[in-house]
Parts: C-alpha cells; structure tokens; sequence
C-alpha cells in the first residue's frame, strides 16, 4: 500500500526531492501564485490580516501572501446593505461588499459556492468534524444569503451568534440535547427517563423551550443547504434545484440520523412493557407527541393524534365526528381552494347521510369571498373544512375569521394545515380550530407520519375509528372499554420510527426559526413573482395578496407537461398537473398547472435557472 506524505510535512525547503510523486513543488506553486497576484485588478495583492502567517514552506516568496479574513456576519450584513442601496438594488454578494470597491471587483451575485458538497474527500466524509446541530454553527456570511441585497432591509433582525458557542457533550445532537442552543434544564443521564425529581413528565404548554435570540445563528441559506444531503444530487448533469415543496420536502441530516439511531438502538413496540428499549421507544414517541403538542400551539398532548398524513387525518375525523353528527339534511362548507383530500371524505358522508356539501367561491385572485361563507353558514350547518394555505395556488386563508363565523353558527371547524406548518407560526387555540390537521413530510420529516389535533372534548365524544390494540383498556367477549384520547384513535402498532423523526424534524426547524423562515420565503416568492410574471406567455394562476411559497403558472404554446420535461433537463424539479386540487384549477379554466413551489433551503439563484428555462421556451414559442 501506498502512503502518500501529507503536504504540511514537507520540509521547509520544500525540495522537488521531497515532493511526491504526482504533486507540484513548492517552486512552481510559487510561480502560480505570483502569475495569479499580479493579474489582479490594479495589481492588488491581498495583505494577510494581523496574527496569520503564512506556511513555513511557502513564507517569504514575493507577491504571495495569506488570504484576506473573512467579514464576520454583522460586517457582512452591513457591507450588503449598503452596497446594495448604492447599487440601486442590484443583486451582490454580502462577501464583496467593500467600502471602497474597484470598478473591476469581481461580484459573485446571487452565486451559491454551497451548492457543491461540503466534503471534499473522495471518500465523501466532512474534513472535520462537526462542532453542533445542523444549521446552528456559525457561517461568514450575511443574515440571508441568497436573497438579493435590494430586499435585504425587509429581511428580519436576526442577532449574531455569540462567539463562543459550546460543542455538544455528544455527537448524538439529535436526541434532544439543545447543541450550541441553551438548555433550559439539564438533562438526565438517559434521554428516555424523566428528570429526577420531575415526578412525571406531564405536558405544561406553557413552558415553550424558545432558546434565547443570541444563541440563534444568522440566518445563511447556504448553511442549511448543507442540511440536506440529497441537495448534492445531480439530475441530467445538472445541481439538483427542488422546487416540488408542496408535494413533499427533504430532510435534513439531523432527521435522517434520529430515524437511523431510533432502529439501532431504540427500536420495540411502545407501552406495556418492562424491558429497557420499550421503555426507550415509548419515551421518544411521547416526546414527539409533546414536541407536536408545543409546535401548533395545543393545550395538552391528549389532544395529538398521530396518523398517517393529512389525508388519513380528515378521514378520521369525517368517519368518526362526522357519523356521529351529521344528519340527512344538514350542511357541511368547504373552499372552492381544498385539495381532494378535504372534499371526497366530506362528499361520502354527504351521500351516506343525506346532507349537502357547500362551497366558498373565491374572487379572480384566488381568495375566498368571506361575505359569500357567511351567506351559507345557517342552523344546518355542521361543519367547516378548509385549508390554512392553498396547495394549488398558494393562497393564505383568514381561518381565524373562518372558524369564529362557523362557531356563530354553532358549528365546527376543521383546519387543514398541511401547506401551512412548514412556513407561518401555527397556534390551534389562536385560530379557535376544533380540529388541525397536518402532515409530516411537509414539513422536513418522514412520510406516513401525520397528526390530528382535536378539542379534548371533542375527542372524548367521538366513537373510535379502527379496533385493535393500543386503543383499548378492557376486552371480553361481551364489551370492550376503550382507552382515553388520543390512545382511543392509534389502533395497532403506529408509526412509531417516523413519528420520532417528525420530532426532529419540529426541533431543526425550531432551532432556525419560524419567523425567520417565515420572513426569507416571503421574499423568495416575491423575487421569483417579479421575474416570472412578466414572461411574455405566462399567466399566474393565484395572486391573492397573502400567499406562501408557490407559484402556479400555464405558458401559451406549451403544455404543462412540456414545460415541466424542460425544467427537468436542467435539473430543475416542479410538478406539473391538477395537483389533486381539480375544482380551483377549473374555476379558473385551466385543467393543469406548472407549480414551483418553495421552500427556506432554496435561492435565488434556482429560481433564475428556473427563469431562463422558461423565457428560452417563451422565445420559441409555436
């Protein structure tokens, strides 16, 4: 075998004799560099910063000296904003910015030096270990790199990470421990047991672990970029650009490994057991259950239902709420904005009760006509059910407003959060919802996870949906008694792994921020709305005032399909069709769509590679 010699054991001298075979010597590395220096603008040679050296082997050669130092985040963000404003809103680098920049100043623009793997090695394994959580460590760079600098006053005031963060005890960030956040309790020496003298671990919702706002690292799109491994994969030679965050998103490293390390080192059925691992299982399910519970804003973790996606949610609540109260003759709303998923289970129990289903309309922007819903809310009406944001078009709804006019009526509301949780604050209580759904895979964690919140007494009212075990407390042939919520609604053995990754999934987006999330995608979407619209051939399809991170769109000439294959040629994943939601698509006389839709780990950059696909198919239109 063959070792090679490592370069930083090279004798100063740096002889030729000394060099492997392969790798240049340290003369001709010289020459480079002088050939480099010297072909700079004005012949700028870069002055190494106070206290750095250079190599021994390379120290005194003429024009070579250390890099410059990077600005730290605050100088950065300043630098940004300034040169942006003197720039007249011309996207550049946080990093170029300069007081007194040459008129031949290289400006990397909206470019993404992340978007390559952060390991260099062949053997794909980082160059140094990791130091905390995914997206907590500290990055150069400004407050929100890759958004234009013009929109950069819009971003929020996010604080600079103290300078000495702490290195988690553990490389196991992703059981819990806070990493470089603060911890609010210690923890006890094994993540599954209660802390000593906590006598149990009974849900308090208001306690909200919110860690303090200088421990919170800038916001740098291009460090969480490196979150998400299958951000590194290639499609048709081309860096992946995933703008199909509607349909599902990525997850993040720290999720990949919670689910990695639960199968390795947790895994056993939950409750009714004595051994260790049950007991480690249960623990990290009912910890997500919790975690689940502080995330929308629940008032106890008896009211978390863990099911298998937002589908399977409103089912549950349509089959187990509805049979028992709806009648023949009473009324069930819907939005003319509702995926199938919030439609077809309502159209069942309709026709198996004989009630009638009505619907929202909406204006030519895609809002619902509020004054139209208080015109169908009357005494037959049992239940509203509508989406927090359309999946189709991106639309926000006035829930808040929607479920105050139902409960007027004396009805119900079900909330369908699957498109909203992943990119706005959700509190349940604040919105007065009777039912929440959403699913896990929106919002960075596995598929097959989804949760049902439900009013505790609601729950405790509903007939059981499925029999089986977990969901009882007593069985004899002639009776059986049921558990309590939410135990009464997780029949069988439940998703245990997945449910456990969703908790990770909440804790990674915690850690970052929802406000911050919240504020970065809201000027993504309006940076890519104003290079979109004004594509000869497009027509936006949804463009009411409060939207969240899509954007659905036909162009003149081509198919959907088609539009879709181009973008696909250049790595760029969109979805194209009815997306499940066919009724607003027709409202509008389109039966299909191109939908990019976005998410915090995308930037500005995709969204100009996204551009010039469809303004090359726009100049060669048929």
């Amino acid at each position: 075998m063959t070792t090679l010699t490592p370069t930083s054991e090279l004798s100063p001298g740096g002889s030729a004799a000394e060099v492997p075979a392969g790798l240049p010597d340290v003369a001709t590395l010289a020459r480079l560099a002088g050939e480099f220096f010297a072909a700079l603008p004005n012949g700028a040679v870069p002055q190494p910063p106070s206290g750095v050296g250079l190599p021994s082997g390379l120290s005194g050669i003429q024009g070579l000296s250390a890099p410059a130092a990077l600005p730290s985040p605050a100088n950065a963000a300043s630098g940004a904003a300034a040169q942006a404003a003197g720039s007249g809103g011309s996207p550049t680098s946080a990093h170029s910015a300069q007081s007194t920049p040459s008129p031949h100043a290289l400006s990397l623009g909206k470019s993404s030096p992340a978007l390559v793997p952060n390991a260099a090695a062949s053997n794909g394994l980082p160059e140094q270990a990791a130091v905390g959580a995914p997206g907590a460590v500290p990055r150069a760079g400004g407050q929100a790199l890759g958004v234009p600098e013009a929109y950069a006053p819009a971003l929020p005031s996010v604080p600079s990470a103290p300078a000495n963060l702490p290195v988690p005890s553990t490389p196991y960030y992703f059981l819990g421990e806070a990493s470089t956040l603060p911890s609010a309790v210690s923890g006890p020496s094994f993540y599954f047991a209660p802390p000593a003298g906590s006598g149990s671990s009974a849900f308090d919702p208001t306690v909200v672990p919110t860690p303090a706002a200088s421990a919170r690292p800038p916001f740098d799109v291009h460090a969480i970029r490196r979150d998400f491994p299958i951000l590194q994969e290639r499609v048709n030679g081309r860096q992946l650009v995933w703008f199909d965050n509607a349909a599902t998103t990525h997850k993040p490293q720290s999720v990949i490994d919670r689910i990695a390390w639960f199968y390795a080192h947790e895994n056993s059925n939950i409750h009714r057991a004595a051994h260790e691992l049950a007991a480690r299982a249960t623990d990290a399910y009912e910890s997500a259950r919790q975690k689940v519970a502080r995330f929308i804003g629940a008032g106890s973790v008896e009211e978390i239902i863990f099911v298998r996606g937002a589908t399977e949610a409103i089912n549950l609540v349509a089959k187990t709420w509805g049979t028992k109260n709806v009648g023949e003759g009473d009324e069930i709303i819907v939005s003319n904005l509702e995926h199938h998923a919030n439609i077809v289970p309502w159209q069942q129990l309709a026709a198996e009760k004989g009630a009638k289903l009505r619907v929202i309309p909406v204006d030519d922007s895609g809002q619902v006509l509020l004054e139209e819903y208080k015109r169908l809310l009357n005494d037959r009406t049992k239940i509203v059910s509508v989406t927090q944001v359309s999946n189709a078009l991106g639309t926000v709804v006035p829930v808040a407003e929607i479920v105050d006019l139902a409960h007027r009526a004396g009805a119900v509301a079900l909330v369908d959060g699957a498109q909203s949780v992943s990119h706005m604050r959700v509190n349940v209580r604040e919105i007065g919802a009777d039912f929440f759904v959403f699913s896990g895979h929106k919002v960075f964690g596995p598929t097959g996870i989804g949760v049902v919140y439900g009013k505790r007494e609601l729950l405790e009212d509903m007939p059981p949906w499925q029999g089986g075990g977990n969901m009882i407390a007593d069985v004899t042939f002639e009776r059986t008694v049921f558990q309590p919520p939410p135990n009464k609604f997780e029949a069988g053995t439940g998703n245990i792994a997945d449910a456990v990754g969703l908790g990770a999934a909440i804790d990674y987006v915690e850690r970052i921020g929802m406000e911050n999330i919240a504020r970065y995608e809201h000027d993504l979407l309006v940076y890519a709305t104003r290079q979109l619209q004004p594509i000869p051939g497009v027509r936006l399809i949804g463009t009411a005032r409060d939207k969240a991170s899509v954007l659905s769109f036909v162009l003149k000439g081509y198919t959907t399909e088609e539009v879709g294959k181009a973008l696909n040629q250049e790595g760029i994943a969109v979805r194209s069709g009815h997306h499940c939601a066919q009724p607003i698509l027709r409202r509008f006389g389109v039966e299909a769509t191109v939908r990019p839709s976005l998410a915090f780990y995308n930037t500005c950059e995709e969204v100009d590679a996204l551009i010039r696909v469809v303004q090359r198919l726009s100049g060669a239109r048929r």
